[in-house]
């Protein structure tokens, strides 16, 4: 998969966030060239700055609800491949926003697929949505690809919406049947669980959270502890997005679907039991649960992955010990040596690259 990538002209959307982060740097570690389109990083501190990516990658500040500028600098990057990760992804801030959730998620997608239809270089497209575009019916069985779209709160439903730009614009503009007679161009989208990892900081979230108040010597809170989600670790959603990439590049017509990127039966947990794990990693802290139910909050959610592990040979890499060890030994080494936080990123990377190897 690695030589896929390398000397590859890749474009990112949301490039300073959580994921676009963590993926970038694996490029450049890869030796890609990377242009980033994005925010500038809401939060303090922020893994962007922490990795120095702006230093390493050709990072522009911008945002998708520009199309005219977004559609100059994705054509002037000449890439191969895109990544579209740029959204607004907190649920609770989409109760308060509502308009600008839907303007971000829904129009910027169709923004960065516009861009790209009037591009000449591209020819891979990954569309990050999310495990919560599905119609939620708190089924006990996985989501598969095929099932309805939905969304209760406006943050899931604009990434139901999402799903539809995305198929609407394969189908249109980038039809299989066509593919290599009216265009060049595959297109898939790609649906995760709730990632961990070093390096979030950002609010709403649960590792964030635990990891604020434990730093802090203070209780951590629990609102929903009994809610069941797909937990992973980072690293596992970016090789699936990497896996799919590669597939696009190789055979666009098989590739350009939907797929589930979420972590095995196993490492579906209640928000109270990823706490415990989190406290125990730590050897310290202690939670409560409180009584502050403001937003809907599905009550079970999980992700049928066979498709992946059948077609793409894609299967998580990391079991939830796993991942909350490696992430609590990031945040372990941001707080104690914080100059060495990129050369211990990469090193994460380089062992996890090794594990989906002997898997």
């Amino acid at each position: 998969m690695e030589q896929s990538f390398k000397g590859k002209n890749i474009f990112i959307t949301g490039s300073t966030g959580f994921k676009g982060s963590w993926l970038s740097q694996w490029l450049y570690d890869l030796g890609a060239n990377v242009t980033g389109f994005s925010l500038k990083p809401d939060t303090t501190p922020s893994l962007f700055e922490s990795l120095g990516l702006e230093k390493k990658i050709n990072q522009i500040y911008g945002d998708i609800n520009d199309l005219k500028t977004l559609k100059y600098e994705l054509a002037k990057a000449n890439p191969e491949i895109v990544f579209h990760l740029a959204a607004q992804p907190i649920v609770s801030i989409s109760y308060e926003e509502p308009v600008s959730t839907f303007q971000t998620n829904v129009m910027g997608t169709v923004n960065v697929l516009e861009s790209i239809r009037t591009a000449t270089t591209v020819k891979a497209v990954i569309v990050v949505s999310s495990d919560k575009c599905y119609q939620n019916n708190n089924w006990p069985y996985g989501y598969r690809e095929t099932d309805a779209m939905g969304g209760y709160d406006p943050y899931s439903a604009s990434k139901g919406c999402v799903e539809l730009v995305v198929a609407s614009y394969r189908n249109s503009f980038f039809n299989p049947i066509n593919y290599g007679l009216t265009h060049k161009v595959a297109i898939a989208s790609a649906r995760a669980g709730n990632v961990i990892g070093g390096g979030d900081w950002a609010n709403e979230r649960l590792i964030p959270d635990c990891i604020k108040a434990i730093n802090e010597n203070e209780m951590i809170s629990l609102r929903n502890p009994y809610a069941t989600r797909p937990w992973q670790h980072v690293l596992d959603a970016l090789y699936g997005y990497l896996t799919l990439a590669s597939a696009l590049l190789k055979d666009g017509v098989k590739f350009s679907e939907a797929w589930n990127f979420g972590p095995s039966t196993q490492s579906i947990h209640t928000v109270e039991e990823m706490v415990n794990k989190i406290i125990l990693s730590f050897g310290k802290g202690e939670y409560k649960v409180i009584d502050m139910k403001v937003y809907h909050e599905a009550s079970s959610l999980k992700l049928d992955i066979s498709k992946a592990v059948s077609m793409l040979k894609w299967e998580p890499v990391l079991n939830t010990d796993d991942a909350i060890r490696m992430t609590a030994d990031w945040y372990k080494k941001f707080y104690e040596q914080k100059d060495g936080i990129v050369d211990f990123t990469s090193e994460q990377i380089t062992a996890f690259t090794k594990k989906t190897k002997r898997k």
